[in-house]
């Protein structure tokens, strides 16, 4: 029982799960991916206004 309870203990959380559990890191995540998006999408835009509207 005990050397179980030691197996476990040194059995680690795979990287991208401890990513994933991170709520803050989720946060941040989706709070880029729309600035990128947004941005992106504003340039976009921008590139495709005539130069001088007549």
């Amino acid at each position: 029982m005990a050397e179980e309870k030691k197996a476990q203990e040194k059995e680690k959380i795979p990287k991208m799960q401890a990513l994933y559990d991170d709520l803050f890191f989720i946060f941040l995540l989706g709070a880029v991916v729309l600035v990128v998006f947004y941005t992106l999408w504003g340039v976009m835009e921008l590139a495709n206004l005539p130069l001088w509207p007549r």
